[in-house]
Protein backbone atom coordinates (compact mmCIF):
# COMPACT_ATOMS: atom_id res chain seq x y z
CA UNK A 1 0.00 0.00 0.00
CA UNK A 2 1.43 3.33 -0.85
CA UNK A 3 2.11 5.91 2.08
CA UNK A 4 0.28 9.42 1.55
CA UNK A 5 2.77 12.39 1.37
CA UNK A 6 0.05 14.82 1.24
CA UNK A 7 -3.76 14.89 2.58
CA UNK A 8 -5.70 17.86 2.58
CA UNK A 9 -9.36 17.21 4.14
CA UNK A 10 -11.93 19.88 4.05
CA UNK A 11 -9.73 22.94 3.19
CA UNK A 12 -11.62 26.96 3.64
CA UNK A 13 -9.58 29.58 3.05
CA UNK A 14 -11.40 33.02 3.23
CA UNK A 15 -10.57 36.56 2.84
CA UNK A 16 -12.29 38.98 5.18
CA UNK A 17 -13.25 42.26 3.37
CA UNK A 18 -15.04 45.76 3.71
CA UNK A 19 -17.59 44.18 1.84
CA UNK A 20 -18.06 40.42 3.48
CA UNK A 21 -16.19 37.38 3.28
CA UNK A 22 -15.22 35.88 -0.01
CA UNK A 23 -14.83 31.60 0.18
CA UNK A 24 -11.75 31.13 -2.11
CA UNK A 25 -11.52 27.38 -1.15
CA UNK A 26 -14.33 26.40 -0.13
CA UNK A 27 -14.57 22.15 1.65
CA UNK A 28 -11.37 20.77 -0.48
CA UNK A 29 -10.47 17.02 0.22
CA UNK A 30 -7.99 15.26 -1.38
CA UNK A 31 -4.61 13.44 -1.23
CA UNK A 32 -1.20 12.30 -2.58
CA UNK A 33 0.23 9.02 -2.48
CA UNK A 34 4.44 8.42 -2.94
CA UNK A 35 4.88 7.87 -6.46
CA UNK A 36 1.29 9.69 -7.69
CA UNK A 37 1.58 12.90 -9.33
CA UNK A 38 -1.42 14.89 -9.25
CA UNK A 39 -2.61 17.93 -11.66
CA UNK A 40 -5.21 20.52 -10.68
CA UNK A 41 -7.10 22.33 -13.44
CA UNK A 42 -10.28 24.67 -13.47
CA UNK A 43 -11.30 27.60 -14.66
CA UNK A 44 -9.98 31.16 -13.96
CA UNK A 45 -11.07 31.86 -10.46
CA UNK A 46 -12.15 28.84 -9.35
CA UNK A 47 -9.44 28.76 -6.23
CA UNK A 48 -6.87 25.93 -7.73
CA UNK A 49 -3.94 28.90 -6.77
CA UNK A 50 -5.17 29.40 -3.36
CA UNK A 51 -4.95 26.16 -2.72
CA UNK A 52 -1.88 25.51 -3.46
CA UNK A 53 -0.82 28.90 -1.34
CA UNK A 54 -3.01 27.48 1.73
CA UNK A 55 -0.74 24.78 1.25
CA UNK A 56 2.86 26.50 1.28
CA UNK A 57 0.72 28.83 4.07
CA UNK A 58 1.28 31.48 1.63
CA UNK A 59 -2.06 32.64 1.57
CA UNK A 60 -2.03 36.85 1.54
CA UNK A 61 -3.64 39.12 3.80
CA UNK A 62 -6.23 39.97 4.27
CA UNK A 63 -7.09 36.03 3.55
CA UNK A 64 -6.96 33.08 6.12
CA UNK A 65 -6.98 29.73 6.36
CA UNK A 66 -10.42 29.12 8.58
CA UNK A 67 -10.67 25.23 8.70
CA UNK A 68 -9.77 22.42 7.71
CA UNK A 69 -6.48 19.91 7.80
CA UNK A 70 -3.64 19.99 5.25
CA UNK A 71 -0.68 16.87 6.77
CA UNK A 72 2.49 16.05 4.59
CA UNK A 73 3.82 12.88 5.97
CA UNK A 74 1.35 13.04 8.80
CA UNK A 75 2.18 16.41 10.04
CA UNK A 76 -0.29 18.74 10.34
CA UNK A 77 1.01 22.18 7.97
CA UNK A 78 -0.97 24.64 9.45
CA UNK A 79 1.14 23.84 12.89
CA UNK A 80 4.78 23.73 11.79
CA UNK A 81 6.84 26.06 13.51
CA UNK A 82 8.54 29.34 11.27
CA UNK A 83 11.15 26.56 11.09
CA UNK A 84 9.20 24.02 10.01
CA UNK A 85 7.39 25.87 7.56
CA UNK A 86 10.79 27.25 5.65
CA UNK A 87 12.26 23.76 5.44
CA UNK A 88 8.62 22.41 3.94
CA UNK A 89 8.99 24.75 1.39
CA UNK A 90 12.81 24.29 0.55
CA UNK A 91 12.54 20.75 0.31
CA UNK A 92 9.72 19.54 0.23
CA UNK A 93 7.20 20.84 -2.17
CA UNK A 94 6.92 23.66 -4.69
CA UNK A 95 4.79 26.27 -7.10
CA UNK A 96 5.42 26.13 -10.90
CA UNK A 97 3.29 29.08 -12.07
Amino acid sequence: MAQTLLQVEDLHTQFFTSRGVVRAVDGVTFHVDAGETLGVVGESGCGKTMTALSILRLVPAPGKITSGRILFRGKEVTKMTDEEIRDFRGNDVAMIF
